[in-house]
């Protein structure tokens, strides 16, 4: 199968899956697809899965983390320093795996597939030649 295809693919993969999961802390998935469907609920797994973060710190690292996965996945999904983007995405799915491994065990892990999703955020990194990429736009003009 072709790169271009292939790396097309991991780009729209990740950032999807970004923002699925942002849309659900908002209500946008319906009820019986949805793993959190309201703020609070994802507030209160955040909790879960960070216990040693004080309580009153959970509302700022819930809005911390869904302004990081919205800017990376816009980033990702438009092409805009791809490489870099990647590999921050797979740092913080890595991040969020261990995060519920260590606070609900190592099954929800694998069930949600999250270091799978790290594992593409990694791959997709290490591709360098750009395609449908908002980069080669700024490239040709920094010529």
């Amino acid at each position: 199968m072709n790169q271009n295809i292939i790396k097309l693919f991991l780009r729209l993969a990740v950032s999807v899956g970004f923002l699925s999961a942002v849309a659900d802390r908002f209500g946008f998935w319906q009820q019986n697809v949805s793993v959190w469907g309201n703020w609070q609920s994802f507030l209160d797994y955040t909790q879960l899965i960070n216990p040693y973060i004080p309580k009153s710190l959970i509302p700022f690292l819930g809005v911390m983390a869904t302004a990081t996965e919205t800017l990376f996945a816009l980033c990702l999904l438009i092409g805009f320093k791809t490489e870099t983007f990647a590999k921050l995405s797979g740092f913080l799915l890595l991040i969020f795996a261990l995060a519920m491994c260590f606070s609900t065990g190592i099954k929800d892990v694998f069930d949600y597939s999250v270091l799978s999703a790290s594992a593409a955020a990694f791959a997709l990194s290490s591709m360098k030649e750009k395609h449908f990429e908002i980069d080669i736009f700024f490239n040709k003009i920094s010529l």
